[in-house]
């Protein structure tokens, strides 16, 4: 072992071995910078900003309002601040290809969960809409009070589904979940812009109040005879 020791001494002089890092100035650096805070400020200064644009932009100015609507991502809602829209003429038609069906058939039919809102209970009527090659469908439908309260739940993250006109007041944003979400407390104009990003004219109402969110990649726009309060509990209680 003498020897062996004596060799490594030696081979040591021939090495050339760096100097310990002091690494108790870092360690002190880094603990007396502040936390990071988490970036939820930015979606609260989004939405802050959102409601300004929505409140006190003059009619014409909707790409501003649709790129903030893109920003908080309400997938498949474009909102604009317009004119309020004469209502629409005639008897609307339906979505494209709807139909009904049993609230089972439509799970399968889907590309995302149908949720029950616990508040509701089971739907009336269930729909579904704009089906693509496979026979997936894009839209499904909750019916309640005799189709006078519905539930449309709806995927496209990226592509406009339900296209609204509505005139700045009224118009406000709200959580669900702590997540946000925009009420509309009075009728507005709804038509749907189907797979392929064409407007459907036809199927153009007037539509009740709604409340609009999103939640999990699957929009959601509840419409009816509702108070704004209400309208977030039913949300809230989505199974």
């Amino acid at each position: 072992m003498d020897d062996l020791e004596r060799e490594l001494r030696v081979l040591a002089t021939w090495l050339e071995t760096p100097d310990v890092p002091d690494v108790r100035g870092r360690v002190r650096a880094r603990l007396a910078a502040p936390a990071r805070r988490r970036r939820r400020w930015r979606r609260w200064l989004a939405a802050a900003l959102a409601a300004l644009l929505l409140a006190a932009l003059p009619p014409g100015r909707a790409a501003i309002a649709d790129a903030v609507a893109g920003l908080l991502r309400f997938s498949g809602v474009v909102i604009e601040t317009t004119p309020a829209p004469d209502p629409p003429t005639g008897v609307p038609s339906p979505l494209p290809s709807q139909r009904p069906a049993s609230l089972d058939e439509a799970q399968r039919h889907v590309r995302f969960p149908i949720r029950v809102p616990a508040a509701l209970g089971a739907p009336e009527q269930v729909l579904v809409a704009d089906p693509d090659g496979t026979g997936t469908y894009r839209v499904a439908t909750l019916l309640y009070r005799g189709g006078a309260l519905r539930l449309d739940a709806f995927d496209g993250r990226l592509d406009p589904v339900f296209h609204k006109q509505i005139g700045g007041p009224g118009v406000e944003w709200v959580t669900v979940d702590g997540d946000f979400a925009v009420w509309i407390g009075g009728p507005h104009e709804l038509a749907y812009v189907d797979r392929a990003g064409v407007e459907r004219v036809e199927t153009a109402r007037l539509a009740a109040a709604t409340l609009i969110w999103e939640d999990a990649g699957v929009s959601y726009r509840l419409e009816g005879q509702l108070t704004r309060d209400e309208a977030v509990r039913i949300a809230a209680s989505l199974g």
